[in-house]
């Protein structure tokens, strides 16, 4: 087994990066405006500080689009095949749904997908 296919590899990929960034470096833009600094989204300037702690809910609610918005994508992809694949792939595509209505369910249930969680019981006075 010979490795000089995976070192040229390696050689090749080292050159395109150096050379896209020397390029880039050479050929790019230079703004000296005081605004070039400044953050902003959308072209509206950002207001308050950057370094707002944000709660972990959004990083949740975000892997879990991500997650099932994925797996619409196999169950797309399995209904344009469909009828190729008879009734083994029905039966699968089945256990793939109740799978994900099994997590759903498990997310509802843990309270993963609640913003506002209920508020807890009151104390109980002695």
């Amino acid at each position: 087994m010979t490795i000089w296919p995976l070192a040229v590899y390696f050689a090749a990929v080292i050159l395109i990066v150096v050379t896209m960034l020397s390029l880039s470096y050479v050929l790019g833009q230079r703004h000296t405006e005081p605004a070039t600094g400044s953050p902003f989204e959308s072209g509206i300037v950002s207001e308050g500080s950057v370094h707002v702690r944000l709660s972990v809910k959004f990083y949740l609610l975000a892997m879990f689009f991500v997650v099932f918005d994925l797996e619409a994508v196999f169950i797309f992809l399995w209904a344009v095949v469909g009828r190729e694949l008879g009734w083994a792939g029905y039966r699968e595509v089945l256990i793939f749904i109740g799978v994900l209505t099994a997590t759903l369910a498990y997310l509802w249930r843990t309270g993963a997908l609640d913003w506002y969680p209920a508020r807890p019981p009151a104390k109980e006075k002695p």
